[in-house]
């Protein structure tokens, strides 16, 4: 994947995040209060190390899964490894990628999973 389109993808991922946090400080004073005392360059971290209780109190499990979802997908971007399927190592396409950006397993191995988990 060239540098383009990962500098791109990675754009849209924080983007991502930050609606999700932006959401949850407009919807809950008291994620709200975490996020006011925070540095402002720590904001695009929130959730990417140690997560405060009240933080996950706020988050619902979907928006935890999501955003570190979205974290493992930029850490995959600075290792070098993002757009590659974590199962079978292929390239994962950049149409699915655009729909799902911090996704971890090409359509194939995708469709397995789901299989398996019926």
């Amino acid at each position: 994947m060239d540098k383009v389109t990962i500098e791109k993808m990675r754009d849209l991922l924080l983007a991502q995040k930050r609606e999700i946090l932006d959401t949850l400080i407009s919807t809950n004073a008291d994620f709200r209060a975490i996020v006011e005392e925070m540095d402002p360059k720590d904001f695009a971290d929130v959730a990417s190390d140690d997560i405060d209780r009240k933080m996950i109190e706020a988050l619902g499990s979907q928006e935890i899964k999501r955003i570190r979802a979205i974290d493992a997908a930029l850490s995959r971007i600075n290792q070098g490894k993002y757009g590659s399927c974590m199962k079978c190592n292929k390239k994962i396409p950049p149409e699915r990628l655009q729909a799902i950006p911090y996704a971890v397993l090409c359509v194939d191995c995708q469709k397995g999973e789901e299989r398996r988990n019926r």
